[in-house]
């Protein structure tokens, strides 16, 4: 049963960094499509990141260039490195697994999602 962990979300303040990780099992992190999912309460769930099987990294705007998708093989563990954090990053952060193509993770769109993890950022 796939399963994804994430961890690594906390309140931090405008200009911050943290990085989120999520544990797969049941699913290696190296072959198949993953991705961050972001959640703002009142509002849909909006793509953030993803990682194609081939090592592929697209962002959604609002982030690029800020945010660094990643993963560790050995660790089957995905990761998300976010510097200069902005208040309107807050909201809950959902790994994201699609396991067959197309990869639909910056649509929101995934097969399996972990329980989420939340960010909290302060003006």
């Amino acid at each position: 049963q796939v399963q994804l962990v994430e961890s690594g979300g906390g309140s931090v303040q405008t200009g911050g960094s943290l990085r989120l990780s999520c544990a797969a099992s049941d699913v290696t992190v190296n072959g198949y499509c993953m991705g961050w999912v972001r959640q703002v309460p009142g509002k849909g769930r909006k793509g953030i990141a993803r990682l194609t099987k081939a090592g592929d990294t697209n962002y959604d705007a609002s982030v690029a260039g800020r945010f660094t998708i990643s993963r560790d093989n050995a660790k089957n563990t995905l990761h998300l490195h976010m510097h200069s954090l902005k208040p309107e990053a807050t909201g809950t952060y959902y790994c994201a697994a699609e396991l067959s193509p197309p990869c639909r993770v910056l649509a929101a769109e995934a097969d399996y999602w972990g329980q989420g993890t939340q960010v909290t950022v302060s003006s």
